[in-house]
Parts: structure tokens; C-alpha cells; sequence
């Protein structure tokens, strides 16, 4: 293994073992030459490795970093991202323990790069073992060390541990103070956020939209309106956060005003701006808003990456014009997952579960791998056409050939497709074969199946175990009324009617319970 003493950058030597090693003093001519060869040789290593994760190419990336004879700690740092891109984490501390192990020491961009790994995954309950690390490195007083810490203790929950982090930072910053603002913002706690920004000694505008989104998480959006409205110089990124934030809060109708807004400010969106627009304009179902936001694109020539034109694709698929959203869809040049899965989510939406499996296959003879979203519109596209069989053959092949460990709603999609074809029984059969507890979606499913065959006993069954998750829900009473009503138990459907407009409630449209926002309540 390679690494370089700090004190001679350009001596390399080996860690074949600690008895053998040799000082850089007593290299003669020969292993000199032997040095500058093996570094020029792992500088070549590192540079194709990093050609292939810019390229998205991280299995053949890794596949390169596992076969190289010598590496240093740039090799580390260049498959790192690529791992983290991968949404690795578990080969992430891997390689972190490897590199300690043979004597490579981590700097500030490694351990960012394992606090990055850390987020939103079981790893979060190491980052104050990673800490204690980070402290004996003596890089803990590090500004860009100590952000990324602070934001691991905001994801771990950890309120203590995030002020022990910014309290070791030497020079503090504005993005310091901007950490930790946002740290106590992800724990809910508006007081002390508040507290830190009116202390800061410097705000930028990064740190009044910390502030704002902070607001927006938590559900303050009047509170984050009052604060933005204080901001004397908005620029496009304060602006594109705000809209961006109510459309994570699903105010989709707030974030084209808010656009309205800024176009009266002179302030010129740029791309994200625009992505964060077109999909409010899917969120709200606003094809004519949509289509002026295109056209609009268009006028001021903005270049339409691959995510702008996803947007585009969503927007127009969500909103109703499937044909604009092809359109759009095959001009894109160098298409990733998520344009192909809004393509594929848009056919079968729309009920053309055929045209749906097709793009699948074109998706997949691309060289391109499905994830979880993937199958969750492959599974709905066969439930639509009533496509057993193929349905099968995708869900067993979500573990098999890809790797992906079916979800809650992969299972929802398989009862429904075996209820929408009749086979109520060997939807019985997968929900209680399934390694997780059902959820309301999971036998709304199997209800939805026995309201389509007025099957009484499974409907029931069905019914009792939503009235367990979720009771009063309507479209509970609605499907047993139907049911019953088929079976000619007149008596039964006077009681659930009689239910029904006591609760006031209303009609349900037709859809399908594991398409209805149900699901999400």
C-alpha cells in the first residue's frame, strides 16, 4: 500500500510492513526513479477513475479502485463521492477503515465525505465515534470539517453534540453560523435558531433563506413569509429556495405566486428556478401555466439540462398532455433515471401500461438501472393491464437481478394487481407472506380486488384490518356497500348507507387505492 510522507511530498514507499519500511533519505537513484514511476502511475489510476465516476460509471469506478496495485489518499477521496453518489454509505466507512488501517491519514474532505455518507442511514450512531476521530486528527477546529459535523448531529438528533461542534471551530464564518442555525432548525428548535441569527456578526443571504426554510420546515410558512419579506437584496437563490420550499410543502398554488413576485422584481430565474416552477404547475395540475413557463424557458434561452427537461416532462405528463411530455422526453439528449421514470410514471398514469413496459425495456437495453420508483410504475403498468404473469416476473426481479429489496409499495402494487385480475387469493397469500406488517394501503388493495369480484369474505377480512390502521375511512363503507349490495344483503347496505350519511360522507372518485392519495394520510 501508498502514501507519502508530508515532509517530502514526492516520496512514495510501501507498507509491506513496518519492519521493512524504508526512510525517504536512504532512496538511491534507482528508487527514486522506481518512486516518481509508481506516483505517475497512481495519478494515471486516479485520473481514470474519476473520468469514470463523473461519467456515472461508479460499478466500473470501483471496479478500477479495487484492481489499482497502489493508491494514496487522493484515491480514497476520488471514489468516495462517487460511493456516496451510489448511496453507499456502508462502503463508504469501509474504505474510511481501510485507509486508517494502512496508515493513510484522512483529511478535511474525507471525513466530509463520511458525514455525507452518514445522512438519513443507520450510520448517523457513529458520527460521535467519527468525532472523537475527527478531535485526534486535530481537524476538528476546521471550518468545513466542523459544517459537515454540525449537519451529522442535526441528522442524528444530537442538539448537544451540534453545539459542542460549533463551539470548537476556531475562526467561525458565516457558513459556520449558517450550520448551526440550520442544525437547530432540523430539530425544531425555532427559539435557539432564532437566537443564533440575531447574534450572528455577519449574515449573508444564505443566511436569511437558512432562516426562511428553516421557517418552511416546520410548518411557520407565515413566519417564513415576514422573514423573507425583511431580505433588502433577494437575489435568484433566495427566491428559487422559497419557491422550492412550498413546493416541498405541497403549497403549489404559494410557489407560482411567489414566482409571479420575483418576475415583477426583475430578478431572471435560472433553471432551478424553473424546474422548482414546472413542478408546482404538476402539483396543482396547471397545464396553461405550465405551457407559459416553457414558453417563457424558451424566450430567454435558458439551457435545458437533463433536470429542467425532467421537470418538463413531469409537469406535462402530470398535467394531462402526454404526448408533449414524449416530446420533450426524446429531445433530451443524455436521459438519467429520474426523466425515464417520469416518462414511464406518465404512460401509466395514464393508463397505457403497455407503452409503459416498452419504455422499461427501451430504459433498460440503454444501459440505464432501474431503482425503486422504477418498479413501482413497472408493477402499476401491468396492474393496469391486467398482466399477471409479467408483473411477477418484474417483482421477483427487483431482489434477483437488481438488488432492490421490495418495499411496502412494490407489495401494494402486486395485490392490486392480482385483485384487479381475480386471483383475491394469491393476494391473501402475498400479504401474509410479506416480511412486514400491512399497511392501510396493502388491504385497500385487496379490498378494491373484492369490490371489483364481490368477494364477501376476503372484502370483510379486508375492511376489519383498515378499521384497525385507519378507521371512518369512506371509501371502506363505500366498497363493502358494494360488495354486499352484489351479494343481495339488503339489509347490511342499509346499515353501511345509514353509516355513511351520518358521517356526511362524500362519493369517492374511481381510482385505485394504491394510486389514491390514501396512502399518504
Amino acid at each position: 500500500m501508498l502514501w507519502f510522507n508530508p515532509r517530502h511530498p514526492s516520496f512514495f514507499y510501501y507498507n509491506t510492513s513496518t519492519a521493512n519500511l524504508k526512510s525517504n533519505y536512504q532512496v538511491n537513484t534507482n528508487g527514486l526513479i522506481g518512486q516518481t514511476t509508481a506516483l505517475q502511475s497512481v495519478v494515471s489510476w486516479n485520473k481514470t477513475i474519476t473520468k469514470c465516476r463523473q461519467n456515472s460509471q461508479i460499478i466500473k469506478a470501483q471496479k478500477l479502485f479495487d484492481k489499482m496495485p497502489l493508491k494514496d489518499i487522493v484515491s480514497y477521496n476520488t471514489i468516495l463521492p462517487g460511493l456516496n453518489q451510489a448511496k453507499n454509505p456502508e462502503k463508504v466507512c469501509q474504505l474510511f477503515l481501510e485507509m486508517e488501517r494502512v496508515g493513510l491519514k484522512p483529511n478535511e474532505y474525507t471525513l466530509s465525505m463520511i458525514f455525507s455518507a452518514a445522512l438519513n442511514t443507520e450510520l448517523k450512531l457513529l458520527v460521535s465515534q467519527i468525532h472523537a476521530r475527527t478531535i485526534c486528527l486535530a481537524l476538528n477546529a476546521s471550518v468545513f470539517v466542523g459544517s459537515a459535523l454540525m449537519k451529522a448531529y442535526a441528522d442524528a438528533g444530537d442538539g448537544v453534540g451540534l453545539g459542542k461542534v460549533f463551539n470548537e471551530i476556531f475562526n467561525k464564518d458565516v457558513s459556520s453560523w449558517n450550520a448551526l442555525v440550520s442544525g437547530y432548525m432540523e430539530l425544531g428548535r425555532m427559539h435557539e435558531a432564532q437566537k443564533t441569527f440575531d447574534t450572528m456578526p455577519d449574515k449573508d443571504v444564505v443566511s436569511w433563506t437558512t432562516l426562511v426554510n428553516g421557517y418552511i420546515r416546520n410548518k411557520r410558512i407565515n413566519k417564513a413569509r415576514s422573514i423573507f419579506n425583511k431580505i433588502t437584496e433577494k437575489n435568484v437563490i433566495s427566491w428559487t429556495v422559497k419557491i422550492n420550499r412550498y413546493v416541498q410543502s405541497e403549497r403549489f398554488v404559494d410557489a407560482l405566486k411567489m414566482f409571479v413576485l420575483m418576475m415583477r422584481s426583475d430578478t431572471m430565474p435560472n433553471k432551478f428556478t424553473y424546474s422548482s416552477v414546472l413542478d408546482a404547475c404538476a402539483g396543482c395540475c396547471c397545464l396553461l401555466v405550465g405551457q407559459q413557463v416553457h414558453s417563457s424557458i424558451m424566450k430567454f434561452g435558458i439551457p435545458k439540462d437533463v433536470v429542467l427537461s425532467t421537470s418538463l416532462v413531469n409537469m406535462y405528463a402530470k398535467c394531462g398532455d402526454i404526448d408533449a411530455a414524449f416530446s420533450v422526453f426524446e429531445s433530451v439528449q443524455r436521459k438519467n433515471l429520474a426523466s425515464w421514470n417520469s416518462m414511464i410514471g406518465g404512460y401509466c398514469r395514464h393508463g397505457l401500461g403497455k407503452r409503459a413496459l416498452e419504455e422499461f425495456e427501451r430504459m433498460i437495453k440503454m444501459g440505464v438501472k432501474p431503482d425503486e420508483v422504477t418498479f413501482v410504475n413497472v408493477l402499476s403498468a401491468c396492474g393496469h393491464g391486467g398482466l399477471v404473469e409479467e408483473g411477477e416476473k418484474h417483482f421477483d426481479s427487483t431482489e434477483t437481478k437488481y438488488g432492490i429489496n421490495a418495499e411496502v409499495k412494490h407489495y401494494a402494487c402486486m395485490v392490486d394487481l392480482c385483485g384487479r385480475a381475480g386471483q383475491l387469493d394469491k393476494a391473501e397469500k402475498l400479504i401474509k407472506e410479506m416480511p412486514f406488517e400491512g399497511d392501510v394501503v396493502i388491504w385497500g388493495a385487496l379490498l378494491g380486488g373484492c369490490g371489483h369480484h364481490s368477494n364477501t369474505k376476503l372484502g370483510e377480512l379486508a375492511a376489519e384490518a383498515i378499521s384497525r390502521l385507519k378507521k371512518d375511512h369512506p371509501a371502506l363503507f363505500s366498497t363493502l356497500t358494494k360488495i354486499h349490495g352484489e351479494k343481495g344483503a339488503r339489509s347490511t347496505v342499509v346499515t353501511l348507507r345509514k353509516i355513511l350519511n351520518e358521517k356526511r360522507f362524500r362519493k369517492q372518485e374511481a381510482c385505485s387505492w394504491v394510486e389514491s392519495p390514501f396512502h399518504e394520510m
